[in-house]
């Protein structure tokens, strides 16, 4: 279907081309590095003569300053692709679905160019990681969400719908150890969060049902059971205060 394949080349063209600068800032982070942009700038009339004739240097804009502007425009072109979205789910008409489904495209790519560019200007950003890793993880790059939403935990700890959306991500790449110990975490600290995981679960085991994917008949089977007894458990306390 053509606007399959019109979406799916505006998906990928939405983070192939960003990649390489959060990589960067990531590395940088990791080696305990600088996060490039966000040194002191320096400007003036270094190394010109005193009374000298300098051409005058444009102002440049301070990292901290650069960072909430490109954040704040992320938010705009976040709010947009969820505006596209809406159309392309009202649309009747295949054409009409494509060209929508291209601007929802269109709009993740400029999101998380300009979340990465926060992040070039301001390394330690949680919005910016925590929006960066939504983007990641609507655009299927689950990865790159996962690493993301790393980021943004270990910056900001309680943040627990960063930490339900990295247990979506986890459930997608397989990871289903990690997906039980989140719910458990969201069970304990946050039920409507935990509920809202523990149906993608579910989506989960019957698509996998269908096709396992790579993931053994022993390990579905297992993941099968855990939540036959979770989901027993949550309906049976979903009455008791939290």
């Amino acid at each position: 279907m053509r606007w399959i394949f019109v979406y799916g080349l505006a998906l990928f063209a939405a983070f192939a081309g960003v990649q390489g600068a959060l990589a960067d800032i990531r590395l940088a982070q990791a080696g305990g590095q600088g996060i490039p942009g966000s040194g002191p700038m320096s400007g003036g009339r270094a190394g010109g003569q005193p009374g000298s004739e300098m051409p005058s240097t444009p102002a440049v804009e301070k990292p901290d300053a650069g960072a909430k502007k490109a954040f704040a425009a992320g938010v705009k072109s976040l709010n947009r692709a969820h505006e596209f979205e809406e159309v392309a789910a009202k649309a009747t008409n295949p054409d009409k679905k494509a060209g929508a489904l291209e601007k929802v495209g269109d709009a993740y790519s400029r999101a998380l160019d300009q979340f990465t560019e926060a992040l070039s200007n301001k390394g330690d950003m949680v919005d910016a990681w925590n929006y960066a890793g939504y983007v990641h993880l609507r655009l299927g790059a689950y990865n790159e969400s996962i690493d993301d939403y790393n980021h943004t935990l270990a910056l900001k700890p309680e943040l627990l719908e960063a930490f339900e959306h990295r247990g979506e991500a986890y459930l997608a790449v397989d990871r289903l150890d990690d997906a039980k110990a989140t719910y458990m975490n969201l069970f304990n600290h946050a039920r409507p969060l935990a509920d809202q995981l523990l149906v993608l679960m579910q989506k989960w085991l019957e698509s996998h049902r269908l096709a396992a994917n790579g993931v053994r008949a022993a390990d579905i089977d297992s993941f099968d059971k855990w939540l036959q007894e979770r989901d027993g458990i949550a309906k049976a306390t979903a009455s008791i205060p939290h």
